[in-house]
């Protein structure tokens, strides 16, 4: 994995002092060759062993062995190998920002699918195809994630009991059985109401799938089956750009893999959509 994917994916759950480092490093890249530890302390006002355990939390022996790192994948990106994209070959502005998000959102995704490993991902899909019942909550713009996977799901055959409302989904909580999941969406996992209802699912013996952020949030402590979002940028329009495109390629996993371990979900999910397509031309 590059250095500065790691750097990214893990920034959401690092201290203050450690995302100063990390976004520093992020913003000079290719500068940081020429900084020794010292002098990145310097430059942020923190002392020199934070520096170094920034760079052993990552993995890497000190920082020379991370600024190696980051230097092979600058010298990657300048011969074309990644690296942010520029209007210095004709490319017009729009086509820069393109190739620019294009590139971000593949980092995101990259670093998304390396904290759910597939363990994790088939634990939650194990959980959604063994659930009599799936209850699917998001908040906000987390609504748009819940009630597409939501839709999505009911192709397969699974019964899934969707709502945006915390008030009604604890209603419909009361009919759960042993087994049932609720699935909870929540960028920053922050809600109290919905801590509420994984203490009241997991009392009614349900299980609990959350996606959050990555990282250090109080939703997320709830899960039986924490599903991790990993995206970052400082840019407000590009941020959430990123966080959206990589959650929902964290979900299509999910759903590829319902979908690839049961024939039986593959062709339900086919006759519904021929039912579908039959309706819609009528």
């Amino acid at each position: 994995m590059s250095a500065l994917v790691k750097i990214r994916s893990e920034r959401d759950r690092m201290s203050a002092i450690e995302r100063r480092i990390a976004d520093f490093v992020l913003d000079n890249a290719q500068l940081l060759r020429d900084y020794s530890s010292q002098q990145l302390a310097n430059a942020l006002g923190i002392s020199q062993s934070s520096v170094v355990k920034f760079c052993q939390k990552l993995g890497f022996k000190g920082y020379p062995d991370l600024k190696l790192s980051i230097s092979e994948a600058v010298v990657r990106a300048d011969n074309g190998n990644g690296g942010t994209p520029s209007a210095a070959n004709g490319d017009t502005h729009a086509e820069t920002i393109g190739a620019d998000l294009w590139l971000r959102k593949t980092e995101a995704e990259q670093a998304t699918r390396l904290i759910n490993p597939p363990d994790a991902v088939e634990a939650a899909a194990g959980a959604i195809a063994a659930a009599g019942k799936v209850f699917i909550i998001g908040l906000g713009d987390d609504d748009i994630h819940a009630r597409t996977l939501a839709l999505r799901l009911s192709l397969l055959g699974i019964l899934t009991v969707h709502n945006f409302d915390p008030a009604h989904m604890s209603t419909s909580l009361s009919a759960t059985n042993p087994g049932d999941v609720l699935l909870v969406f929540s960028e920053q996992g922050m809600q109290p109401a919905l801590y509420q209802l994984c203490r009241y699912a997991r009392e009614q013996h349900a299980r609990v799938v959350t996606v959050t952020r990555h990282s250090s949030n109080p939703l997320r402590a709830h899960a039986d089956v924490p599903l991790l979002v990993s995206a970052h940028d400082e840019r407000p329009h590009i941020a959430p750009l990123l966080y959206h495109s990589a959650l929902q390629h964290l979900l299509d996993r999910v759903f590829a893999v319902l979908c690839e371990s049961d024939p039986k979900r593959r062709a339900r999910l086919q006759a519904n959509l021929e039912r579908i397509r039959e309706k819609g031309s009528e």
